[in-house]
């Protein structure tokens, strides 16, 4: 360690080798290598400290490789780059393999260049193309105490002012670079596509420029033509006192939104605040299976961007003295969505084929906990809508209570119906005006050397493209077998093959009478007849032979060396016997002396069901009563073909399982989990024959769910 140290002192001409534990403090270039280095699960501290004053860490393309011992990225662990000082730049590195690649905290006038932090943490995802799976969901709320880290990062900055963030690329990861506390920087050029969670999230964080960055495909919660739900993936995440920051020229298309702002919970608790004065301007937010943009509790400017068949082009609730000017609408469902706004300018936008193109209301009553209504006027009132162009719209203007809207100098072609509204609709003003255009105030911010953002995007038109497997969004970069027909009934399957330019024939084949072709080039289509059968079993296993190619996990795959890849679908119906029964804040089941008493009552509700795949919304219906505390017991058994198998339980608040009287899973303290999410966990079972399972499941109010799922892993 004294040589390194040596080695490192006498300045940039020296060249270093790594070494778990390497302190560099020093201006350095290191040696081109492939580091393996594996440390503890901490990330309190990288596998490589660099700290000081005034450095350039150059590493030449050096390759550092973490978590030398996982094979799947949900198990990786540990921090690669720490880094902490003042002035410091840290550029041209591969980091791979790590909980959190990079972290830097309280560096003033930090640089990172040229780097490629993709292929780290990313979680299993547990959605599948029929049904969704709320354990997906993430949650960004809170974020004081580095919260955000159980997602791990790329990379994640704390209290790292005026940063410059350049030309990087983070891709097969979860979270790509997240912000907390940091002010004044400039992020441009970098590339953050196809991740499982969020390209950019930032907490705390003012005054900072994002111009000219790809952020497509961070998405998750989706299924094409059976659900879109997103889960709280964004292109940009932008929470909690955030406000000042530039958006400009930025792609963010196929993201769960593409634009994810919310004031905090700061606002929400004093109505103070907010994320306010944000120039968005300039950007596509297209085909998001949410919102485009989400703009609430808070006032921005949302300038000339393009946003293309999503669920919401823009969601606005509570948003105030917001401006939304020259904007392109196309194909949304809704195109504007703002509920209790107030003084906002709607003008100049192009609106076209939005089954609705403006949507306002306001609920008869704020909730009762909502301290920020308690605090503001929450009406909906006092909108500007001029000067648009309305073409092929189902509906124009969909109002009810809302209050004081001029509208006049706009445009309508082709629309079934301009307004529809009810009493509840008060001073509309519709008297044309001699009004000059209004003025967006688009300036070009257009930097030295930018990329152009949106090439290569026409490849991928429409929420179509948004195919989320396992591991997250699909990149087109290596071989899939996807299923086209996910939620049909009928014996026939779908699919499309996807990939490189090559070859691919039929290997083996499992769960079907037949497959219609059996060799051929990429893309191809393909059809499978299933066999009939209440267990579902289907396996195809294809090979392809073509060009170079990158996997799903990073690898490198040469030319024509054969490559096997594999559609699995199973299903093995258990006959359950479901009951629900009440209980009250007195006998709460929780506690195990309730528990036996509770299940003496008669339940409320009973059924019977082949799977367990439940999620309830302020509790059970039964008759006319809602029940938003119970206790679910389910009891089922089922014949099992003799083999390896996972089980996974999604729940909230507790759970227990148990199989043949065993109990394997026993998660009954809901205090263990303090986020706003619904947990899953998995045991891996030898099963074969008859087996009986037995289900206890609590919940205490609120959202609740319980879903079981049995996959064959041979």
């Amino acid at each position: 360690m004294l040589f390194l140290f040596l080695m490192i002192s006498v300045g940039t001409s020296a060249q270093v080798l790594l070494t778990k534990g390497l302190k560099i403090t020093k201006s350095t270039s290191i040696t081109t290598a492939v580091y393996k280095l594996t440390d503890d699960t901490s990330l309190q501290r990288g596998v490589i400290e660099i700290s000081g004053n005034n450095i350039v860490v150059d590493f030449k393309n050096a390759t550092l490789i973490g978590s030398t011992d996982k094979k799947n990225p949900d198990e990786f662990y540990g921090l690669g780059i720490s880094v902490k000082g003042k002035n410091i730049i840290i550029k041209n590195l591969i980091a791979r393999g790590f909980k959190v690649a990079l972290l830097a905290r309280n560096v003033e006038g930090l640089t990172i260049e040229n780097c490629d932090f993709s292929y780290n943490y990313r979680q299993h995802l547990n959605s599948t193309q029929e049904k969704e799976d709320i354990s997906d969901w993430m949650s960004y709320h809170r974020n004081e105490n580095d919260q955000w880290l159980r997602y791990g990062a790329a990379i994640y900055l704390r209290g790292c002012n005026n940063s410059t963030i350049r030309n990087n690329k983070v891709t097969g990861g979860q979270n790509a670079l997240m912000l907390m506390e940091c002010n004044g920087g400039t992020f441009y050029n970098n590339d953050f596509s196809f991740n499982s969670g969020i390209g950019i999230g930032m907490y705390k964080s003012s005054n900072n420029k994002f111009l000219h960055n790809r952020l497509n495909f961070n998405v998750r919660g989706y299924s094409h033509g059976v659900y879109n739900r997103g889960q709280d993936s964004a292109g940009f995440l932008v929470y909690e006192q955030s406000s000042g920051n530039l958006f400009y020229k930025n792609s963010a298309t196929h993201s769960g939104d593409g634009f994810f702002l919310w004031s905090g919970q700061t606002t929400m608790e004093t109505g103070k605040g907010g994320c306010n004065d944000n120039q968005i301007m300039e950007n596509d937010f297209s085909y998001a299976p949410t919102n485009g943009i989400e703009v609430t509790f808070s006032s921005n400017k949302i300038i000339k961007n393009r946003i293309y068949e999503c669920d919401h082009g823009i969601w606005g609730g509570y948003s105030f003295n917001t401006s939304i000017v020259g904007n392109q609408f196309r194909n949304n469902r809704i195109a504007i969505a703002i509920e209790h706004g107030q003084h906002n300018t709607i003008a100049s936008n192009i609106f076209y084929k939005d089954k609705e193109a403006i949507k306002l209301w306001a609920r008869a009553q704020q909730p009762a906990d909502w301290g920020y209504a308690k605090y503001r006027d929450t009406r909906s009132a006092d909108y500007l809508i001029s000067l648009n162009s309305f073409n092929n719209n189902d509906v124009v203007y969909n109002f009810s209570r809302t209050d004081s809207l001029a509208i006049f100098n706009n445009r309508y072609s082709f629309t079934d119906q301009i307004f529809k509204m009810d009493s509840t609709v008060t001073n509309i003003d519709t008297f044309n005006r001699d009004e000059e255009l209004v003025d967006s105030g688009a300036i070009d911010y257009s930097i030295k050397g930018a990329i152009n953002t949106f090439q290569g995007n026409l490849r991928f038109l429409g929420r179509k493209n948004i195919m989320i497997t396992e591991w997250g969004p699909y990149d087109f970069r290596y071989p899939l077998i996807w299923n086209t027909n996910p939620t049909d009934k009928s014996d026939t399957l779908q699919f499309d093959l996807l990939g490189p330019k090559g070859k691919w024939k039929i290997i083996s084949y499992k769960g079907v009478e037949k497959i219609l072709a059996k060799s051929g080039s990429l893309p191809a289509k393909l059809t499978a007849i299933k066999t009939k059968a209440d267990r579902q079993d289907v396996e195809v296993i294809a090979e392809y032979v073509g060009e170079t190619f990158t996997d799903r996990f990073g690898n490198n795959i040469p030319a024509n060396k054969p490559h096997r890849f594999t559609f699995r679908k199973f299903f093995q119906p258990i006959d359950f016997s479901v009951s629900w029964y009440a209980f009250d804040s007195i006998n709460n089941p929780i506690h195990t002396n309730y528990l036996e008493r509770v299940k003496t009552q008669r339940p409320f509700k009973t059924e019977s069901a082949t799977k367990l795949d439940y999620a309830w919304w302020g509790g059970i219906k039964a008759g006319e009563e809602q029940y938003k505390q119970f206790l679910t017991i389910a009891e089922g058994t089922a014949d099992i073909t003799p083999g390896n198998y996972e089980l996974g339980i999604t729940w909230d608040d507790a759970v227990r399982v148990y199989v043949d009287g065993k109990l394997l899973i026993d998660e009954w303290n809901p205090s263990k989990y303090t986020f706003d999410e619904s947990p899953n966990k998995k045991v891996k079972l030898k099963l074969g024959g008859t087996h009986v399972f037995r289900i206890e499941h609590v919940e205490l109010g609120g959202f609740a769910t319980l879903s079981m799922k049995l996959n064959k892993l041979d």
